[in-house]
């Protein structure tokens, strides 16, 4: 029997990636070396003038199970699905396998088989997303070793390949949180020795994008490498256009830390929110929701305080993707390591109802414990955990 492919795809606003991914012997995971990327662009479906349905239309449809797809959503989606099928397919390709069982994250609200996308705010609603995939694949004489079974979510699967990649740092801890940022914010959760997707603790912690701060601003903003290069678009009065011409994005701003105004400042406003962000995590965890954010939506119902991990402290917050690489590179360039470290210390000190138990373990020298926090180097967390879960959800063992 020929032996079967198993892919993990990431997909996101712009483009679709996707690995080739490896079983090792102790059931740990590794991606392996071959990439695909497929722009949505590069089809001819895609519509540059395109504009989604608005969002609360949406919401409404779904909520009616009422999808009334438009023309251009129509058209549109197809070069999402054909990307994800072609990426696929050339992966199979490049190996000679005959068969693939794949795992797919993309962004938006799902159908209620979990094979569809019934919203999604920035992009065309495609309810037989993985059905049309399965068809292209086909058609290519790939043979799909199962069915798709669910798009996952971006966050849980960073949690996912955190866990079950040969260098994933959820191994060998039983409790700890991630936070990833690159396009957007991914949150994850190991608490009590389990992953914790935040779907099933909506009632006591929120999302990072749910939340903002005190200026209105999602934390999302501070995590993510386009929401850095907006902030400082907003405070040098560059356009991003012009910023993405230039080739300047985060890593190029911390650069200009000592020279540029806008750029101290923007990582300014990084290190703090990031900091409050971190501390309110290991709060809420530790003793509940203390309101330090307002939510995104001012409907979302209220968190409630009481919660089954009370009292638990985290034996490492883990900081992944482009974020990662921003946090590490700045260690010992005092521009948002240091001073990111030095927002986290105060507002632990200067809390007045945290208790000497949850202060004893965070500080040390009455300084933030650094070994607590790590920077992943697992890289396309999100393909990883997809490949993962494609493979878990159909081997049981």
């Amino acid at each position: 029997m020929a032996k079967t492919l198993l892919v993990g795809i990431d997909g996101g606003a712009t483009k679709i990636s996707g690995w080739t991914t490896e079983v090792n012997k102790d059931k740990t995971f590794m991606l392996g070396d071959i990439n695909v990327v497929k722009e949505y662009r590069e089809y001819s479906e895609y519509m540059p003038s395109f504009k989604p349905v608005n969002i609360q239309l949406q919401l409404g449809e779904m909520n009616e199970d009422e999808i009334d797809l438009t023309v251009e959503e129509k058209l549109h989606g197809k070069s999402y699905m054909y990307a994800a099928a072609d990426v696929i397919i050339e992966l199979a390709k490049k190996v000679g396998a005959e068969r693939v069982l794949v795992g797919i994250g993309m962004p938006g609200l799902k159908s209620k088989d979990k094979r569809g996308i019934v919203a999604l705010a920035n992009g065309p609603r495609m309810p037989e997303y993985c059905k049309v995939i399965e068809e292209r694949v086909g058609a290519a004489g790939i043979i799909m070793d199962k069915p798709i079974h669910h798009l996952g979510s971006d966050a849980d699967y960073c949690g996912i390949g955190e866990e079950y990649s040969q260098n994933g740092l959820f191994r060998n801890v039983e409790n700890a949180y991630y936070l990833g940022g690159g396009t957007g914010v991914a949150d994850a959760m190991k608490l009590k020795g389990k992953l914790l997707p935040f779907d099933q603790a909506k009632t006591w912690i929120a999302k990072a994008w749910e939340m903002k701060n005190s200026d209105g601003k999602s934390m999302e903003r501070f995590a993510s490498s386009n929401g850095i290069q907006a902030i400082y678009s907003e405070f040098s009065d560059i356009p991003v256009h012009e910023l993405n011409e230039k080739g300047v994005y985060p890593p190029q701003i911390m650069d200009l830390y000592d020279e540029d105004p806008a750029a101290k400042r923007t990582f300014n406003d990084v290190s703090y929110n990031i900091a409050k962000l971190l501390f309110e995590r290991i709060v809420t965890i530790y003793s509940g929701w203390r309101h330090y954010f307002e939510f995104v939506n001012s409907n979302r119902a209220d968190l409630e305080e009481k919660h089954p991990y009370r009292n638990m402290l985290l034996d490492s917050i883990i900081i992944g993707q482009r974020l990662g690489d921003l946090l590490a590179s700045s260690k010992g360039k005092d521009v948002f390591y240091e001073p990111f470290f030095d927002f986290l210390t105060k507002f632990i000190v200067e809390c007045p109802y945290l208790d000497a138990k949850f202060k004893n373990h965070y500080l040390k020298d009455d300084l933030f414990d650094e070994a607590l926090i790590k920077t992943s180097n697992l890289r396309e967390a999100p393909a990883i955990g997809a490949g993962v879960d494609a493979y878990l959800t159909y081997h049981k063992d």
